[in-house]
């Protein structure tokens, strides 16, 4: 069969009752965003290859689409909006005072590798709080996290939280060369420790330093592993990331989301810009985390003046997934029917409009002689309609319980 009828991997169609909950849980979380007092943004979908670049601390180039445009510039379709942002703040808000809150929504595209099965297009939603270099910035961030997915109906989910200068200063106090830290990041991230180990055994380590990367896979837990965190800790700037996570838990009870707040001091973020805090909430019925964010102090600097910023984006398509699997309802607007024949089409488009006034959504079937009733109850339940007005033309209507199959008869005569 020829291409042109199927999608391409890792990219699909997503329509009816699946796309009308998909836009209602957007709107939810839209609504939280706003209540923070988050103005929207809107970036281009594809933009200079430079502003993606690797050395922003995005993803690697081969992941990417790229493309050129008919005067040889080199685009690419973004992976990740924040560096989209990151690039429009530093232009469109240089004079303004800070801080700004933006919120945004839009499709991401990342090329992974086919054996991996994930989608290729994403849907995010995120916000960015630019110019804020504080406690309460972050606070404020992760608490709408957990509001917007309490929003959306989800009850069991954990956000965890990091901190970069933490695992950054076990990494420096080994002395190994950057290639190696890099090496040991890359294994951390896919929690391999015991390649960890073997590299830190071949380099000779330290014994602490040795000690503190055995027990960094068991630092993962409620608030109380900071304590541990606190007793490996090799050398200040660690023991100041600790506390800084101390004081933030006792923000976030403030806020009263410390139930759904877990710590995890392996994490680093999947992103190289991440300069402070990191965190990932994850829930079930989903393979992969559906909210990644940070603080990222220095990236407006790769565009303009470094501008301390915290951000994040909740991955749509994932938090759908694990919304059916929970089978939590997403409510959407119903739909109704209308079927009439040609004499009483005048009634059906009066009745139609009146409905849609109110706020009720309504579809109108002119009535085909060779098709039963019974045909039109059946197109109605695979649309997902919740009811049929089947109009007659001696002013009667049979009023049918798609759901139910409940059925009522009136006569509208008296009401005409």
């Amino acid at each position: 069969m020829e291409q042109k009828l199927h999608t391409p991997e890792g990219v699909r169609d997503i329509y009816n009752t699946e796309c009308r909950k998909k836009l209602r849980t957007q709107e939810k979380l839209h609504d939280v965003l706003h209540a923070y007092g988050y103005q929207d943004i809107q970036t281009p979908t594809f933009e200079y290859f430079d502003v993606f670049r690797k050395e922003i601390g995005t993803i690697s180039s081969r992941e990417l689409y790229k493309f050129f445009d008919r005067d040889g510039n080199t685009l690419a379709l973004r992976p990740d909006i924040t560096p989209s942002i990151a690039r429009a703040a530093a232009t469109l808000f240089e004079t303004e005072e800070y801080p700004v809150r933006l919120c945004y929504m839009g499709n991401t595209f990342i090329n992974h590798s086919s054996y991996q099965g994930r989608l290729k297009e994403n849907t995010q939603m995120g916000a960015e709080l630019i110019g804020m270099d504080s406690i309460e910035a972050d606070a404020e961030m992760l608490a709408m996290v957990v509001d917007g997915l309490k929003k959306v109906g989800l009850k069991e989910f954990q956000v965890n939280i990091g901190h970069v200068d933490f695992i950054q200063s076990l990494m420096d106090a080994t002395g190994l060369e950057e290639e190696q830290k890099s090496e040991i990041h890359d294994l951390i991230i896919n929690r391999n420790y015991f390649g960890v180990e073997e590299i830190l055994d071949n380099q000779d380590a330290a014994d602490n330093i040795k000690a503190a990367f055995q027990v960094l896979s068991e630092l993962m837990g409620g608030v109380e592993i900071l304590d541990q965190a606190m007793e490996i800790a090799p050398n200040i700037s660690a023991k100041l990331a600790v506390s800084y996570l101390q004081q933030l838990y006792k923000l976030l009870t403030l806020y009263g989301v410390e139930d759904h707040i877990t710590f995890d001091l392996s994490m680093s973020g999947s992103y190289g810009y991440y300069t402070g805090v990191v965190f990932r909430a994850y829930t079930y019925g989903t393979g992969d985390a559906i909210v990644r964010g940070g603080r990222y102090d220095n990236l407006l600097g790769k565009f303009g003046e470094n501008t301390p910023s915290i951000g994040f984006a909740i991955i749509i398509d994932e938090l759908m997934s694990a919304l059916s699997r929970q089978k939590i309802p997403v409510e959407t607007r119903e739909m109704n029917m209308i079927v009439y024949t040609e004499a009483t089409q005048k009634w059906a488009i009066s009745l139609a409009k009146n409905f849609r006034s109110k706020g009720k959504c309504v579809e109108i079937h002119k009535r085909d002689k060779q098709e039963s009733r019974e045909a039109y109850e059946a197109y109605g339940k695979r649309t997902q309609a919740v009811s049929m007005l089947y109009l007659n033309e001696d002013l009667t209507i049979e009023m049918v319980n798609l759901r139910t199959g409940d059925e009522k008869l009136i006569n509208a005569r008296k009401k005409r």
